[in-house]
């Protein structure tokens, strides 16, 4: 058949008759990223075919995140997705193809019937809850759900076009500047935190669906995107139309802060209150689909991918400017007065309604028309709660112990170093006492671009790594400032060693004294055009990586961070990631380019240029690695864990511990350390990788919530210790697992 030509304004002059050996047979719609065709495989299954725009297929960033679409959508196919059937992201234009689900997006339903009424909106509603249920339990989050990405299908609701998703452990940043989605079913955080958006962005995103299904509009009604961002940070929802047996559950989805949405399974929950008698397993095809049906056309036809609109709006962030410091507003970091006496109790402090949190808590930043937003929380009155955990201890020296530092709910991410331990909550840092959890001081932070813990750095403690307001370099003993860095500039930051790296708009390199805040040098590197650097502890290096546009090859820089020195460089076969070091070499994941899942382990020694390459008997999605002794430990989706030594170049074992993710691994001689989402604590043997110690879990108040951001244990002096989404931060004895 002739290549296929459309017409319309922006239209590819000439579409592809093939995509790999499919054959594509019509056009059923175009969006930003692509067009999508039906087409049918060799024994006549119908597909929907995604074929990337040519200008895009030439951008190596949007290959990237084609990339990344692909995989995202591979991992979530299921019931209530659009389960991908083949795809070629390195074709000169990359496809995918999907099964086809006959039936329109929920866009087209609205504006060819009108509102839903109730009962419809309870089963979207339930269908939908379960479709991000399994979203977020492999990992992924969608960060555009939006009328125009829902398939109303005759077996319920399916979730398509991933275009923007990514899992949480994805290499793929933000671009500095954009903030990417569509503004009327953003969350909060997508405007003031984007490299921070968790699975709670998408319950977001499902209240003002659920608004636009029963009313024709969305709970932020403006022209201009620009309102509707403003309006999604600042205002109340407006929900007049929604039935009034869902507009609470409703309200809740559209909470400002993300913890206080609730999780899928929770919303499934409240929905069988509302209505005893509604399965949610059911799901009526008649409650969607009219009586009369016709085969999908370009104008009428839904498919996975096809949108009517944009698939997603890129709009420029400003910069935030501050506001008067009167009464009630936070002036600025600085340590809390008074510190809590030991063993005191705390009260956990009850959310106040939804209408009464003020979005800024005790600061205000303006937006600069619309941009970027961070929020400062400031520290309650409340002593932290502490407790001993109830399991016994393995020596007289050490009583295993719990606290709960901030008195309220959220996952603290915790080190340790100068005989403490630190960690961090958004709005606030602290260091505790390693003996017994006392708390030695508080101090109050802004939020930051960049969740993690605190950076203990030539010997001061880093509260966070933040470009947006600059760095802030705490005295270990005391919380007190020692000094401060403008960073607005920067890009990147990362820490090795006793210097902190920042990489500029440019590409320059900047080191900067972690002591004194003085800056040690400043260059680009060479071959890089904007370096990220990973580095290990015991390592004197830090490590550069820059994929091909293709992931054929990774070029792999070895710089003294003190000096800026480049001390080897070199490109290497495969798109490869540095997990760990051992001797005088250092160890890199290597991940399939199609699927984005690491099918083996790269050992490069640079004096010698040897390269020696462990393939994994199975490949492994969503890896976290370590090092340790040479024996690399990786954690991967599923739950799995695997030791590969990388000595005798083989797999020692592998192991399914039965929980859905896990944190990265943490490791000693004896046992490999991870914690998991209900806040468990588990120890796995380091030489037979069997499991053989775990804690009760820990869980906030809504205990079947998705934790967007699992920290990983930390080991010191023979003791681990661990944090939970129940706000608790507790140390256990590490030498015998068993007696937890």
């Amino acid at each position: 058949m002739a290549p296929q030509r459309n017409v319309g304004a922006g239209a590819e002059a000439e579409l592809p008759e093939y995509a790999g050996h499919y054959r594509l047979e019509s056009c059923l719609g175009s969006g930003g990223m692509g067009v999508v065709h039906l087409a049918r495989s060799t024994s006549g299954l119908k597909l929907a075919v995604k074929v990337v725009h040519a200008e895009l297929a030439r951008d190596r960033e949007f290959r990237g995140r084609f990339r990344q679409e692909v995989a995202a959508a591979r991992r979530v196919s299921g019931a209530f997705t659009a389960p991908v059937v083949d795809a070629d992201p390195e074709a000169e234009r990359p496809w995918m193809a999907t099964l086809f689900i006959p039936g329109p997006t929920l866009a087209e339903h609205v504006k060819r019937n009108g509102p839903m009424p109730s009962p419809q909106l309870r089963r979207l509603m339930a269908g939908l809850a379960e479709g991000l249920r399994d979203i977020h339990r492999v990992g992924v989050v969608h960060r555009d759900l939006k009328p125009s990405n829902v398939l109303l299908a005759e077996d319920g609701p399916k979730v398509i076009d991933f275009g923007i998703s990514r899992p949480k452990d994805s290499e793929l940043r933000t671009e500095t500047g954009k903030l990417i989605g569509t503004p009327p079913f953003m969350a909060p955080e997508q405007f003031r935190r984007p490299r921070e958006v968790g699975p709670s962005a998408d319950i977001f995103a499902l209240g003002s669906l659920l608004v636009h299904a029963a009313t024709g509009r969305g709970p932020f009604d403006s022209d201009s995107p620009y309102v509707v961002a403003y309006q999604v940070v600042h205002d109340e929802p407006d929900l007049t139309g929604v039935p009034e047996e869902l507009a609470p559950l409703v309200l809740r989805c559209l909470a400002k802060e993300p913890e206080d949405r609730p999780s899928p399974d929770e919303l499934m929950q409240e929905l069988r209150s509302v209505a005893a008698s509604y399965d949610t397993r059911a799901f009526l095809a008649e409650a969607f689909i009219p009586a009369q049906r016709t085969e999908p056309t370009a104008s009428t036809g839904a498919v996975p991918g096809h949108q009517a609109e944009p698939e997603s709006e890129e709009l420029e962030e400003l910069e935030t400017a501050e506001r008067g410091t009167g009464p009630g507003t936070d002036t600025g970091p600085g340590t809390d007065a008074e510190e809590p006496p030991a063993g005191q109790a705390a009260r956990r402090s009850a959310r106040p309604p939804l209408s009464k949190r003020a979005l800024l808590g005790g600061g205000a930043l303006a937006l600069a028309v619309f941009g970027t937003l961070f929020s400062v929380q400031l520290l309650g009155d409340e002593a932290p709660e502490r407790r001993t955990t109830g399991v016994r201890a393995t020596t007289a020296a050490f009583q295993a112990w719990e606290v709960a530092p901030s008195g309220k709910p959220g996952t603290p991410q915790c080190s340790y170093g100068a005989g403490r331990l630190f960690c961090a909550l958004p709005g606030q840092v602290f260091a505790l006492d390693p003996d017994d959890g006392g708390t030695l001081w508080r101090h109050t932070v802004a939020r930051t671009d960049r969740s993690g813990p605190p950076t203990l750095s030539g010997g001061l403690v880093q509260p966070a790594l933040n470009q947006r307001r600059g760095l802030e370099a705490l005295d270990s003993a005391s919380g007190k400032p020692v000094w401060r860095q403008n960073t607005v500039e920067y890009r990147g930051l990362d820490s090795a060693g006793s210097t902190l790296l920042l990489t500029g708009d440019d590409g320059t390199v900047t080191g900067v004294d972690a002591t004194s805040g003085d800056t040690r040098w400043s260059s680009p590197i060479p071959g890089h055009d904007m370096p990220y650097f990973d580095s290990f502890a015991g390592d004197p290096l830090a490590y550069a990586t820059s994929t091909s546009a293709d992931g054929s090859s990774t070029r792999v820089t070895a710089v003294n961070p003190q000096t800026g020195e480049v001390r080897w460089d070199a490109r290497l076969t495969g798109t490869l990631k540095p997990v760990g070091n051992m001797n005088d070499s250092v160890v890199l994941t290597s991940e399939d380019a199609v699927y984005g899942e690491v099918e083996a382990l790269v050992r490069y020694t640079p004096g010698t240029r040897e390269v020696r390459r462990v393939k994994l008997p199975a490949p492994l999605a969503q890896v976290q690695g370590t090092v340790h002794e040479g024996v690399a430990h990786l954690t991967g989706a599923g739950g799995r864990v695997v030791a590969v030594d990388m000595g005798a170049l083989r797999q020692r074992w592998n192991l399914e511990t039965g929980v859905a993710r896990t944190s990265a691994p943490v490791a000693d001689a004896r046992h490999v350390f991870l914690t998991a989402p209900d806040g468990r604590l588990l120890a796995v043997d380091a030489r037979v990788g069997r499991l053989v110690g775990q804690t009760e879990p820990r869980m906030a108040a809504a205990s079947d919530r998705v934790v967007a951001v699992l920290p990983e244990p930390v080991l010191a002096d023979g003791h681990v210790y661990a944090a939970a989404p129940d706000g608790t931060v507790f140390a256990l004895e590490g030498r015998d697992p068993a007696d937890w």
